[in-house]
Order: C-alpha cells, then structure tokens, then sequence
C-alpha cells in the first residue's frame, strides 16, 4: 500500500468515525422544529434560501422522469430571484412545505468549495491545524464537502472571474470530479435536507462561523483534491490486477 493511500485511508477512517458518532435523529415533532431552527440560522448568516425538491421514495419528488439530481434541485425556476434572507417567508416556507429540502444560491453573498469527502476532511484537519480561519462546512450524502466562503463577487476584470456554468454545474456534477467552485449562477443544498437512499445534508461547521475569503483556502483545497485525483488513478491502474 502506498503512503498515499494510507493517507487516504486514515481520512476516511476519520470520516466514519464521525459519522457513527453523529447523535440519534431525533421524532417528528423535534425533527420540524430544528428543522425550522437550522434554516433561520443560515438565513440569519446571510445565506439566501429558497425550496428545493425531496426525496420520494428513491426518487424525487418533482414530476421529471429520470431526474438528473433528485433532491438537489430547486423547485422554481425563479430561484435566483426568489431566494431571500427574509425570517416570515422562510418560516412560511418550511411551515407550508415540511418536506422540502432548501438550497442556497451561490455568487450573492457567499460561494461554496465542493470536494470530495475524503480530500475535505483532510483539508479541514489541515487549515484548523494550520490556524487558518475556516468557515461553515457540510457534508453532503456520503460524497461531497462543502466548504462555505465569502463571494468573490464581480471583480473588475471580468477574465479574472467565471460564471459557475464554466467550472461546474449541479446538472452535470459527475462530469466534473474534483473540486468545484459554486459562484454566480449556482445553488447548493443547505442543512438539514435529505437525500434518496436515506442519506442527508448536515452541518460539520455551522453557520456561525464567519465567512472566509475563498482564496484562504483554495490552496489546501486544490492540494488535497489534488492527492485525491491521484489515489484514484492509482487504484484504477490497480483494479485489473486484482483477481
């Protein structure tokens, strides 16, 4: 075995470590509550929100057949416009619809760093270690990572900053392995939400943590998925010499 992939090993160790140690889900009642508690937290970060669709059976719960990204999507195609910090319609929001999932949109107050899991949690244990300010961060399904930043805004050189369209989209997620830089024009799902096959979206970090500028940490982020990317391959090569 490989120094790598004992690293990478030892990460996702870690992961499933954590991931037994989460606490019980709490009943139904409890559950809307926090719910409801969860979602006007990340309002009151700053962070816009707006319905999402949720899981229905293994499927979504929108009328799409062969839903691209069940779950993860939002339920209107006025998102963008209709996504708000505003308390009322959010409460309204989650009162009316207790079973939707939300997202956030992206490029207006914060971005989201998407990596794989195992690459974020070694960057994680790497920027707390280094002293480096890290904000909120979510682990989504049992794949991805989100590390939640500042925006970059709009800077004056327009060749210096990208539609999310370019890097990466929701809709074709498994094109783009690695990291993924969700800016103006994206979304990403906001905790507590859920997912087919009775995973879900929940906080590592809450939305108490300020934002950071992206850039703080897109070296590290870059590194590990870097290594990532890496193993990978290495196993790859590997899997026909297994018999």
């Amino acid at each position: 075995m490989s120094a790598e992939t004992g690293r990478r090993s030892g990460g996702q160790g870690r992961i499933s470590q954590w991931l037994r140690g989460r606490r019980p889900r709490p009943d139904a009642a409890d559950d809307s509550a926090s719910r409801e508690e969860l979602l006007l937290a990340a309002a009151g970060a700053g962070l816009p929100l707006a319905p999402a669709a949720h899981p229905s059976a293994y499927r979504c719960s929108c009328d799409r057949v062969g839903c691209p990204t069940p779950a993860r999507h939002p339920v209107s195609f006025a998102w963008q416009t209709q996504s708000t910090t505003d308390r009322s319609q959010i409460e309204r929001w989650a009162r009316h619809q207790p079973l939707a999932n939300f997202i956030t949109a992206t490029g207006m107050v914060h971005d989201v760093l998407d990596v794989p899991v195992e690459a974020g949690q070694e960057a994680l244990d790497r920027l707390l270690a280094s002293g480096i300010e890290v904000g909120p961060v979510a682990l989504s399904g049992n794949d991805r990572m989100l590390f939640f930043t500042a925006t970059r805004g709009t800077p004056e050189d327009e060749d210096e900053w990208w539609p999310c369209e370019l890097d990466c989209h929701p809709e074709t997620m498994d094109e783009h392995p690695g990291l993924r830089w969700h800016c103006r024009g994206s979304y990403v799902l906001v905790p507590p939400a859920r997912l087919p096959g009775d995973l879900v979206v929940e906080w590592v970090r809450g939305p108490e943590f300020a934002l950071p500028d992206p850039l703080s940490l897109l070296e590290v982020l870059t590194d590990e998925c870097a290594r990532y990317a890496g193993g990978e391959r290495e196993q790859a090569a590997a899997w026909p010499l297994r018999g």
